[in-house]
C-alpha cells in the first residue's frame, strides 16, 4: 500500500527507521492538483515522500506513489472529502496531521491552516513540542527556521498556484546515527502562475 500511516486516536503515526546509513525524504505541500516535473524529479531519488496537505486531487498521491515507495500525506484545507472522489479516495481520508519517528527523533506534518493564515512557528512549536521537526504549508511560502527546538519548515508551494519565486520543496536526509540535514530547493517559475 503506498499510503503507510495508521490511525492511532486523533493522530496518525508511522516509523519509518534507517535499514541503510540514510534516509531522503523529499517534503512538499500545496500541490493544488499538480507537481512541478522538476520535483517530481527531486522525488524519485528519496526513500519516502511527505506532503504537507492541498494534495487536491488522488492522481497527486498516485503519480508520487509512482515515484517513490513511501508517501505520506495530510489533509489541508482544501481537502475536504466532498470535493474529491465522491467513492472515498485516497484524499477523502487523510489525517489532519501525523507522527513519523525516525532514527533521532521524530516529525509532525499539518497543513498550519488550524493556526491561522500565517501560522504562528511558536505556536507550532507549543503544539508539539516533543517533536524534532514540524512540517506545515498553506502559505505556499518556504520557511527553514531552525532557532529554536523544535525546527519548523515550510516547504512551499510544489506546483503551479502560487509558487511566488518559483516551486519547492526541501529534502530531509537522515542518517542512521540521528543526524539530520535539510536543502531547500527552489526551480525557476517557467509557467504562468495560477491563482
Amino acid at each position: 500500500m503506498w499510503f503507510e500511516v495508521r490511525r492511532d486516536g486523533a493522530t496518525a503515526r508511522a516509523d519509518l527507521q534507517a535499514g541503510a546509513d540514510r534516509l531522503k525524504i523529499g517534503v512538499l505541500s500545496d500541490t493544488h492538483g499538480y507537481v512541478d516535473h522538476r520535483i517530481e524529479a527531486v522525488i524519485s531519488h528519496c526513500d519516502a515522500v511527505i506532503h504537507a496537505g492541498d494534495v487536491c486531487g488522488d492522481h497527486v498521491l498516485e503519480d508520487l506513489a509512482a515515484l517513490c515507495p513511501r508517501v505520506f500525506a495530510v489533509a489541508g484545507n482544501n481537502d475536504a472529502a466532498t470535493r474529491w472522489r465522491p467513492n472515498g479516495g485516497p484524499v477523502s481520508r487523510l489525517p489532519e496531521d501525523f507522527r513519523l519517528a525516525l532514527p533521532g527523533g521524530e516529525l509532525v506534518v499539518e497543513h498550519g491552516h488550524r493556526f491561522g493564515n500565517h501560522p504562528d512557528h511558536q505556536a507550532l512549536r507549543d503544539a508539539w513540542p516533543d517533536a524534532r521537526l514540524v512540517i506545515y504549508g498553506h502559505t505556499h511560502r518556504q520557511v527553514v527556521d531552525q532557532d529554536a527546538a523544535p525546527w519548523v519548515i515550510n516547504p512551499g508551494a510544489a506546483g503551479r498556484t502560487r509558487t511566488g519565486k518559483g516551486p519547492s520543496c526541501i529534502v530531509l536526509t537522515v542518517n542512521d546515527s540521528g543526524e539530520w540535514d535539510l536543502e531547500p530547493m527552489r526551480f525557476e517559475d517557467t509557467a504562468r502562475q495560477v491563482a
